[in-house]
């Protein structure tokens, strides 16, 4: 079966909540797009996951004006993909999505590995994402890659959205009834939850009132309570900062570029708000382990890194490259 897209790349960025895919032309010219849901094969399983990608494939592949009865073919396939974070993983996922018939060639990565690639100008770097979660990883030219199983706890992570959140009512409760030291964040969290105590905000979502998933609206609260100079919510952030480093640190070293000049991509929800407070901490205790690393705040779609990591793997240059990042730049304002 011939390509229909010669020497392209179909590239997809899928995370826990969303999807993204891109179809892009051997030049870097992004021919199609789709988004959709999140993709959890640790829940429903490798096969069933892939499935729910085969909507966005045919989309984009519409948006790319080519009416097929079929999916379309390209040179590579480049899958960034979240929960692929054990080689078992990558292997399962792997096997399934060559079965697809996609693409003659298949590559299978973390989605950690997109934001990476969408920070630097060669596969040379390291990334810390640090959204609902935290994950870092890290790859030369050479083919050489440093990561991390991205298990939570059980594999020694600390930090994310989630975590920073439960730190903040974690800290306040334990100010509210004594256990703890004083913090503008029992008052700061009532506030904001618009109730009378803090105690009331606990109860409104123990019992349902307020949804489980509106705890993370304590995020952005911990960071301006940090920023007006309370000693708890400054540490929780400091701490945050902290673990940010040893992960990049410690990629850094597993791949000899301690000492050398590198580019240290800064991604996710919590990093990418670019709070003063949690940066300028970065950025000191980075160069204190590594005074040559450059960290860099990327915002831009993950997607298109790991459509630049399907144009490596057809070596199309560095034009090619230029033109896909030119194809997701945001329009200027009107």
């Amino acid at each position: 079966m011939g390509a229909l897209v010669p020497g392209g790349v179909l590239a997809f960025d899928a995370g826990n909540s969303k999807t993204d895919v891109a179809l892009v032309a051997a030049d870097g010219t992004v021919l199609g797009t789709a988004r959709g849901g999140g993709f959890e094969p640790q829940k429903i399983g490798p096969a069933a996951a892939v499935d729910g990608l085969e909507p966005l494939v045919r989309t984009a592949a519409a948006a790319a004006g080519l009416h097929v009865g079929d999916v379309p073919v390209v040179q590579q396939l480049s899958a960034c993909l979240a929960n692929a974070d054990l080689p078992i993983e990558v292997e399962q996922l792997t096997a399934v999505l060559e079965q697809r018939g996609w693409a003659e060639s298949v590559y299978v990565a973390n989605d950690t590995f997109a934001l990476l690639r969408s920070g630097v100008d060669e596969p040379r770097g390291v990334a810390v994402v640090c959204g609902a979660g935290i994950n870092c990883s890290g790859m030369l030219p050479d083919g050489r890659t440093a990561r991390f199983p991205a298990l939570g706890k059980l594999t020694g992570d600390w930090g994310g959205g989630a975590q920073l959140a439960e730190e903040a009512f974690w800290s306040a409760s334990r100010a509210a009834d004594g256990r703890g030291p004083a913090t503008a964040l029992v008052t700061a969290l009532s506030l904001h939850f618009g109730k009378p105590s803090l105690n009331a905000v606990i109860e409104a979502f123990h019992f349902g009132e307020l949804p489980s998933d509106r705890q993370l609206e304590a995020v952005p609260v911990l960071f301006q309570v940090a920023t007006a100079g309370d000693i708890v919510a400054l540490g929780i952030v400091q701490q945050q900062a902290a673990e940010i480093v040893a992960m990049a640190s410690s990629a850094l070293r597993r791949l000899d570029l301690l000492a050398e000049p590198v580019t240290v991509v800064l991604g996710g929800g919590v990093l990418t708000a670019r709070h003063p407070v949690l940066l300028d901490r970065v950025t000191r205790l980075l160069a204190d382990v590594a005074p040559k690393a450059v960290p860099r705040v990327v915002d831009v779609p993950p997607v298109v890194g790991a459509a630049l990591l399907g144009l490596d793997h057809t070596a199309a240059g560095a034009a090619a490259q230029e033109r896909l990042r030119a194809g997701f730049a945001p329009s200027p304002a009107a």
